[in-house]
């Protein structure tokens, strides 16, 4: 039996025409204390446009150089090759993340800008078909919090569902009343982060209120101690990760086998890291979902396409931008999302 190409045999040979690139910064002011800073990344070549968004989360480190020496007849693979070699991709940033998050807009507009100059769309270089995306909507609740925060949302969508940050502050009261509305599909423990605003520590108590109160919900990134262990390994099928997920070296890593796990594209950095992880999950049965990173610009309709190619079915964290905000509006558009690649490149057309 003749085994199957890797994915990224797909794209890596896609003939790479740059000429310049061009820098854009996004902001968002999510609140008082967090402003959401982006760079769209703009390679340009052969009258054509890739576009990437680096999502890195220091606003002081955008944007990044616009000196870099890009130009040139590359493959994709050599080109990534090339930004491999480069000492900005190389040295370590004050947050280690931002590496990838960086590489990624890079590389993901040279995809982009390859299969445009190729006049091919990424599902047609993969072979599949683009299908309706599941999505959750990420939420932090504020203080005072209750899970009457969900309640608007649910009465404007009564379909939503939700992936929520617990904290220590959250009783068995709050948790019953989230179990009630029967819409959490994951909590994200938030155990793999440090020295970040959204630490949470482990904390045993915690975890086995959520845990005990919340039976469909999925698990993501809780902190493995030897007080937490005991909470977690019974419950052990319902956990996945994220934030320690980079490539398949760390997929094979984890205490527990997965069965399912959170690929968000920018951790991975380069495009054939991520499609090798796809590719590793589909040998190993493992049903990957997408999450995003506060994408401001197309890098959302990105993951968008992703998921819809590789996970559509899944708790991906992928939905449009409205969903972002403290209040529902109408109009927003509801789970699952009808696929929209556009008809060339590594691009979502809505």
């Amino acid at each position: 039996m003749v085994p199957p190409l890797a994915l990224f045999d797909a794209v890596k040979d896609l003939p790479l025409e740059i000429d310049s690139y061009e820098l854009e910064q996004l902001e968002y002011v999510v609140s008082p204390e967090f402003t959401r800073v982006t760079t769209l990344v703009h390679l340009r070549g052969g009258g054509e446009e890739g576009i990437g968004e680096d999502v890195t989360y220091t606003g002081t480190d955008h944007p990044p150089p616009a000196d870099l020496p890009l130009a040139g007849s590359h493959a994709l693979d050599s080109f990534s090759e090339l930004l491999e070699r480069l000492t900005l991709f190389t040295e370590e940033p004050q947050m280690k993340a931002s590496r990838d998050y960086r590489r990624w807009a890079f590389e993901s507009a040279a995809l982009d800008l390859a299969l445009r100059q190729a006049g091919r769309s990424l599902a047609q270089a993969v072979g599949r078909e683009p299908r309706p995306v599941t999505f959750v909507s990420s939420r932090r609740l504020v203080d005072p919090q209750s899970a009457d925060q969900l309640r608007p949302w649910l009465e404007m969508y009564p379909t939503l569902r939700f992936k929520l940050d617990p904290v220590s502050s959250w009783d068995d009261e709050l948790v019953a009343e989230l179990a009630a509305t029967g819409a959490i599909d994951s909590v994200d423990l938030k155990g793999q982060y440090e020295g970040t605003v959204v630490d949470q520590p482990p904390d045993p108590a915690l975890y086995r209120r959520v845990i005990e109160a919340l039976l469909d919900a999925w698990i993501e990134d809780p902190k493995v101690t030897d007080e937490t262990r005991p909470i977690l390994e019974p419950h052990a099928a319902r956990i996945t990760w994220d934030a320690p997920i980079h490539s398949v070296e760390d997929i094979e890593s984890v205490p527990w086998p997965p069965r399912t796990i959170n690929i968000k594209p920018s951790r991975f950095g380069s495009v054939r890291r991520l499609f090798d992880a796809y590719d590793y999950c589909a040998e190993k049965g493992i049903e990957p979902y997408g999450g995003g990173q506060w994408e401001l610009g197309p890098g959302r309709g990105q993951i968008q396409y992703l998921a819809s190619l590789f996970h559509p079915d899944g708790a991906n964290d992928v939905a449009p931008g409205g969903y972002n905000a403290r209040e529902p509006k109408p109009g927003l558009p509801t789970s699952p999302l009808e696929p929209a690649p556009a008809l060339t490149g590594f691009r979502w057309a809505a």
